[in-house]
């Protein structure tokens, strides 16, 4: 239990010191073409992660908001593609929460016991399981299937609207 502790903590303090350089970690030659990488799909993409930013910026600078972030990928990993989509910013290590081996509607009530139950929540998600999850305890449900609905978001962030 020792060693696993002790290995969270390395993976905390890795995550803290690189989520606002992850190109520090991954060193010069890599840094270039991860960037690359990162440029090719935002072409790809039509600048789905710079839209997604802009809208999980707008929360995070409100004040008493938060961005909390419920994968179904290990958090080993989960962490990783945070820090390499550039998102380390916008979801502090506390706010991530993989529901591999408990499943999304567990790591729900565990947000919502953290939080308390008077917080207002909103589920933005594509799949059913969020849905269902957001039904179940009552938070409001934004559908992101496409590039509109990720622009309705945004929109709506801006309006105060949400």
């Amino acid at each position: 239990m020792r060693k696993l502790a002790f290995r969270y903590r390395r993976v905390k303090e890795m995550y803290n010191t690189y989520k606002n350089n992850v190109g520090g970690l991954i060193g010069a030659p890599k840094r270039e073409t991860w960037l690359q990488l990162r440029a090719e799909l935002e072409a790809l993409t039509d600048l789905w992660l710079t839209h997604s930013l802009k809208a999980l910026n707008l929360i995070n600078s409100r004040p008493n908001c938060v961005n909390v972030l419920v994968t179904t990928t290990q958090l080993i990993p989960a962490l990783a593609k945070v820090l390499l989509y550039g998102l380390g910013s916008v979801f502090p290590i506390e706010n991530i929460y993989s529901a591999t081996k408990t499943g999304k509607e567990s790591c729900f009530e565990r947000i919502m016991q953290r939080f308390g139950r008077k917080a207002v929540y909103i589920v933005i998600g594509d799949g059913v399981e969020e849905e269902q999850g957001a039904k179940k305890h009552n938070m409001p449900f934004w559908r992101i299937s496409c590039h509109a609905d990720l622009e309705a978001l945004r929109h709506a962030l801006e309006l105060e609207y949400l």
